[in-house]
């Protein structure tokens, strides 16, 4: 893909998130972490450019910016057409249909909470999704504090993908139970 990485933040820039703020910091930096931090798990390019965007149209608890659905056409000409899918499923999926297929073998149907229909994603799809989910939250847990919030289906999907995730899962709650020097 010949887009470099600083034209994706150039994009970003230009459509206004500068001001957005998201868990104690920029909305930029939280999706620029979740880039970096999917690369460090060694993920393909187009599982990282989906984690950088993975909530540009809003989510189900995300709402702070919503890029119009009208625009997916030049999202997916920039960041290609795997990547802008797994980024509009990982905004638009109701996450209970999500938890409920992490510990299934497939089929893996997530409920579109936008367009009111069931979307059926492969094995490969709907792990590189777990991935992109889990390392967006993994990203913002210390800083949210909120260790509790669906904890079963991130330990879920950390132990279904193993390795790098399930790592990054254990280091981030680990933190939780670390108490704070004085």
């Amino acid at each position: 893909m010949a887009v470099k990485f600083k034209q994706l933040t150039d994009f970003l820039l230009s459509i206004g998130i500068e001001d957005v703020a998201h868990t104690n910091k920029s909305y930029l930096a939280h999706l620029v972490g979740v880039y970096n931090d999917l690369a460090a798990w060694g993920c393909g390019e187009d599982v990282c450019r989906a984690g950088m965007f993975h909530s540009i149209y809003g989510t189900e608890r995300f709402q702070g910016f919503k890029l119009p659905l009208s625009r997916r056409g030049e999202l997916r000409a920039m960041i290609g057409e795997r990547a802008e899918r797994l980024a509009y499923v990982n905004c638009a999926m109701d996450r209970a249909s999500f938890d409920r297929c992490v510990s299934t073998r497939g089929p893996y149907r997530v409920r579109d909470r936008i367009a009111g229909v069931d979307v059926e994603l492969s094995e490969a799809d709907f792990d590189d999704l777990c991935r992109v989910h889990l390392c967006d939250w993994l990203e913002q847990v210390p800083r949210s504090k909120e260790w509790g919030y669906r904890r079963a289906a991130y330990r879920q999907m950390a132990k279904r993908l193993g390795g790098a995730a399930l790592a990054a899962y254990e280091r981030v709650f680990a933190a939780e139970r670390t108490p704070v020097v004085k």
